[in-house]
């Protein structure tokens, strides 16, 4: 039988004493959570324990004696320390003891209330006790090959040690019948940032629960449920990105405690996730206000539709005639010609018409960046589908009329098996193409600003620095090296943890988003461009992607 002793590293230098952790029966594993020095009254420790049992819900118990050979210089300290497992009648009794400057220890067990004791195989594992105390392992799924079953074997170490957090809590310092060695025992690892923080956190989290509990009734108030309010709550992406928001500050503000490691990496997730996106928007806004950038876009911006308005003329001019030489529905084209001729005049009525406010509206809108980056993207996303309304119009206009011609071609397909199927078909083609690579631009530039979003609002920010600085925090398993071995030795190993892998950290801690489009992929995008079905993408559907 093999006997698995878990001890800490930072043990290995610690005075004479006996070793204090759990026992697990099921693996045949002892951890070894503290030392506890000489002189003690064996009554003070037994009720010490029981208070620490109490606490923490893990049965602590004596485990063993541990010798280090540079204090043993009283006589009958061996019998003294091996006559202690009649007191403490723990079965087996563990005697650890550190041969001097040698790197090869000494391992043995006692079994008293045996009839029959036999000697026993035992394995020293080494392993950090801050590491293994502040991380959380992500056990494998149950593949049926055994990983599952190791890892709910490891699971149990890591929650001893991280739920005996409590005896962790004593230093040297400290004035008490019971001087302990763990990795605190030096002092105790405090921040006075991280404690100033907790102590102005609960009235701020107070004050932004109410701010937001009255935000909260403002938005589910019967005025935003009326025309037209509620279309533009509806269709607008600000307005879903303000909500996605306001969702997240009520999940950091709230008073509950996280109850798993899942909810609170999810919290801190939102919370880093929120000040980089706040950090990012007065970054663009204190750009935009420098050396009057407002103003010279405001100043850019007629021209540019001028231009665009152009374009979309000589366009329309090409169209009306004979493009690339093919002969058209002379009657059907000069009425389209006009038709989107017009909507293209109102487009520019419209654009100068604001072109005194529009530097007005770009110093509002540059104020929004305040709220953040995606805000900003967003409200500009917003801009981008009113501008290019027309261009909408267009390509709705042209997809029925290319949708009928489909239809009718179907039909003709089935009538005539296609024997004059292509040469209609350039033709459609020919009359629509243009529109549609135009509408297909507008929904690419969108696509691209909604991805953007959608990245900051779900990236786990905190697990990936939190991977890249302290990956031992997120552990997907262990791993053993062999340190010494030697005939009538123990075998020593030293665990080591492995740490997620970026992908497994984004998959697992992604927070959920909204999506302009959460299902579809660009291939399919595109060809519902080009079969007059795709929706407007400022037209959200108010879907969560997980």
């Amino acid at each position: 039988m093999v006997l698995k002793v878990f001890f800490p590293s930072c043990c290995s230098s610690a005075d004479s004493g006996i070793l204090i952790g759990r026992w697990l029966s099921e693996q045949s594993s002892a951890v070894v959570l503290a030392v506890v020095h000489f002189p003690f009254i064996p009554v003070q420790v037994k009720q010490y324990l029981g208070e620490v049992q109490h606490l923490t819900k893990v049965s602590l118990s004596v485990l063993g004696s541990w010798s280090n050979s540079k204090q043993e210089k009283e006589e009958g300290l061996s019998e003294f320390l091996e006559d202690l497992g009649t007191i403490f009648s723990h079965e087996p009794w563990i005697q650890i003891s550190k041969e001097g400057d040698s790197k090869f220890w000494s391992c043995s067990t006692l079994q008293k209330h045996s009839s029959s004791p036999k000697e026993e195989e035992v394995i020293l594992v080494y392993y950090d006790q801050r590491k293994v105390m502040l991380s959380h392992l992500h056990p494998p799924l149950d593949t049926g090959d055994g990983r599952a079953e190791d890892a709910s074997k490891l699971s149990a170490i890591f929650d001893t040690v991280a739920r005996s957090r409590v005896l962790f809590m004593t230093d040297r310092y400290d004035e008490g019948p019971i001087k302990l060695t763990h990795w605190q025992s030096e002092g105790v690892e405090a921040s006075i940032i991280v404690e100033l923080l907790k102590q102005t956190s609960v009235p701020a989290c107070m004050l932004l629960t109410f701010l937001l509990s009255l935000v909260s009734g403002i938005c589910r108030s019967r005025v935003l449920k009326f025309w037209p309010l509620s279309f533009l709550w509806s269709k607008l992406s600000t307005c879903e990105q303000l909500g996605h928001r306001l969702q997240h500050l009520q999940v950091i503000s709230s008073n509950k405690k996280a109850q798993t490691q899942t909810q609170l990496m999810r919290k801190a997730n939102i919370f880093v996730s929120l000040l980089i996106d706040v950090a990012l928007g007065i970054l663009l806004m204190s750009w935009l206000y420098r050396k009057n950038r407002i103003g010279h876009l405001a100043d850019t911006l007629i021209p540019v539709a001028d231009h665009v308005a152009e374009e979309l003329q000589d366009l329309l001019q090409w169209l009306m005639g004979a493009p690339a030489g093919l002969k058209m529905n002379r009657a059907l084209d000069q009425v389209l010609g006009r038709f989107f001729l017009y909507h293209i005049h109102l487009w520019i009525s419209y654009i100068h018409l604001l072109s005194p406010f529009i530097e007005m509206i770009l110093w509002y809108v540059g104020l929004s960046a305040c709220l953040g980056l995606t805000v900003a993207l967003s409200i500009l996303s917003d801009i981008i589908a009113l501008l290019t309304f027309h261009i909408y119009c267009f390509y709705v206009y042209g997809a029925r009329l290319y949708c009928l011609k489909i239809y009718g071609l179907s039909s003709l397909w089935r009538l005539f098996r296609g024997k004059k199927w292509n040469v209609l078909r350039q033709r459609v083609d020919s009359c629509s193409y243009d529109l549609d690579q135009l509408r297909l631009l507008v929904v690419i530039v969108q696509g691209l600003i909604h991805l953007l979003v959608d990245l900051i609002d779900s990236l786990p920010l905190y697990s990936l620095i939190l991977r890249l600085c302290r990956s031992y925090r997120l552990a997907a398993g262990v791993k053993f090296r062999v340190l010494e071995q030697q005939d009538g030795k123990p075998l020593r190993l030293l665990m080591q943890i492995n740490p997620l892998s970026y992908g497994a950290v984004v998959q697992t801690y992604r927070l959920p988003t909204y999506s302009c489009y959460p299902k579809d992929s660009w291939a399919s995008l595109c060809k519902k461009l080009f079969l007059g079905e795709l929706i407007y993408p400022w037209k959200h559907k108010g879907e969560k992607q997980d």
